[in-house]
C-alpha cells in the first residue's frame, strides 16, 4: 500500500529497530511507496513512511531491492557530495565512500552480503543513514 512520506524529522531522527519476519508487510509498502514517487526518489528507509524498522528499498536499475537490517561492514574512498531527500527540502553536502560491502536480510529473511559501488552505494548509505536517525 503506498503510505504518506514523513517529513517530521523528530520522527525522522528516532534509531530504527531491527526487522523482524513479521514485517513483510511494511517491505510490501515501501516498494509500493518508492514506486508510486519513482520521479523524485531512488530509495526509501521504513522511517520515511512512519515505520521505525531496519528496512531500506534501493531502485537499482529496473528493480527495487529490499534490504532488512543493512550494515555497512566495509568502505573505500571518500569523496563528498550533494544530496537531497523526499523527506527534506533542498539539498546538502554530505560525506559519502565510492564503494562499500553491506551484510543484509532479504526478503525471504535469507543472509546476504554485497559489495555496491558509484550511484547505488550512495543511495544505500543514504538509506543506512535514515535507519540510525541522522538526516543529511
Amino acid at each position: 500500500m503506498i503510505k504518506p512520506v514523513v517529513h517530521d524529522p523528530a520522527i525522522l531522527s528516532q534509531v530504527a529497530v531491527p526487522a523482524t519476519k513479521l514485517d513483510a508487510n511494511t517491505v510490501t509498502d515501501l516498494l509500493d511507496t518508492l514506486q508510486a514517487n519513482s520521479a523524485n526518489c531512488v530509495g526509501m528507509a521504513a522511517n520515511m513512511i512512519g515505520v521505525n524498522q531496519q528496512i531500506i528499498v534501493v531502485q537499482m536499475g529496473p528493480v527495487a531491492v529490499p534490504m532488512l537490517n543493512p550494515k555497512i561492514i566495509k568502505q573505500q574512498l571518500p569523496y563528498q557530495t550533494t544530496e537531497g531527500c523526499l523527506s527534506l527540502t533542498g539539498e546538502r553536502p554530505t560525506k559519502r565512500y565510492k564503494q562499500i560491502t553491506v551484510q543484509f536480510l532479504d526478503r525471504q529473511f535469507q543472509s546476504q552480503q554485497q559489495t555496491f559501488s558509484d550511484f547505488i552505494a550512495q543511495i544505500i548509505q543514504h538509506e543506512v543513514d535514515h535507519l540510525a536517525g541522522i538526516l543529511i
